[in-house]
């Protein structure tokens, strides 16, 4: 068992640290709302720290999970972020989907202190955290990735090393590219079944049987047809996501003409109030 930190409890922090706690780990939290911490410790014992660096002194692991770049540096290289006790023989394994520019700089403010840096970023939504059956793709080096990879199992289906430093967050922004398409689709698919007067839930039972199955529609389908869009990950932050999706294609030359269509389709959402509604929301954008 190890002594770790978990900073930041969203959707998706709070469950995940819940899965260390339940695991027997030692776990301290840290979130920039204390109630928040507080009613974490009141569920699954452990403690918290009331800033990043308090909830990070001592531990052997640090994970982090919080919401873009920005916020992220707030709690590592920030005034009393984590970064002030990372030392030898310390690593810190970020799950935030932000940019493969930022995991880098952490990683070199982390090996500066002679502590190990794993980017993490997580798929499978909220409900994923909850049943701790998270893919996790992670970028940094062999060794260190050793030293975390059976502590991110207790949330995890899946996690895998793909690459050096950032190759974890690339790999997110594919994930990302590859969601916005099929969300589009499916919700012209259903339009469409809706206008031609068809049943849309036994097409969706047909199709998502053959070659036109897919996670979205096992899962989204029917409430999609239902108007019901609460369910997991919002659009405002899936237009952040994208957003460094198509920073990072600016950088390497990729081209994603279907993805920045998408962006614009999800900003027209956010228009129309649903910031807060879930990614599949693009079928009320049609109707």
């Amino acid at each position: 068992m190890a002594r770790v930190a978990f900073i930041g409890l969203g959707v998706m922090g709070y469950p995940m640290a819940g899965h260390l706690a339940a695991k027997g780990h030692e776990v301290r939290v840290y979130n920039r709302t204390t109630a928040k911490a507080e009613a974490w410790v009141a569920e699954h014992g452990g403690s918290f720290g009331k800033t990043p660096k308090e909830a990070a002194e001592g531990a052997e692991i640090v994970f982090c999970c919080v919401g873009n770049d920005d916020d992220l540096r707030s709690v590592t290289t920030g005034t009393n972020g984590a970064f002030e006790v990372l030392g030898p023989g310390i690593t810190f394994v970020d799950h935030t989907t932000a940019s493969a520019e930022v995991a880098r700089e952490l990683a070199a403010a982390a090996t500066e202190k002679g502590a190990g840096f794993i980017d993490a970023p997580v798929s499978g939504g909220q409900a994923g955290a909850e049943n701790g059956v998270l893919t996790v793709m992670c970028g940094g080096d062999a060794e260190t990735y050793g030293k975390v990879e059976d502590v991110i199992n207790c949330y995890a289906r899946s996690c895998r090393l793909m690459g050096e430093t950032g190759a974890g967050q690339l790999t997110k922004m594919v994930n990302q590219i590859c969601i916005a398409g099929l969300v589009q689709g499916l919700s012209e698919g259903l339009h469409f079944a809706q206008k031609a007067g068809l049943d849309g839930e036994a097409v969706v039972d047909v199709i998502s049987k053959g070659a036109a199955g897919s996670w979205q529609m096992e899962n989204r389908g029917k409430t999609m047809l239902a108007d019901k869009f609460e369910f997991g990950f919002a659009v405002d932050w899936m237009r952040k996501d994208l957003g460094i999706c198509l920073s990072e294609a600016n950088n390497n030359g990729a081209s994603l003409p279907v993805t920045a269509l998408v962006d614009q389709f999800y900003n027209d959402v956010q228009k129309m109030g649903g910031g807060r509604w879930d990614t599949s929301s693009l079928l009320r954008r049609l109707k």
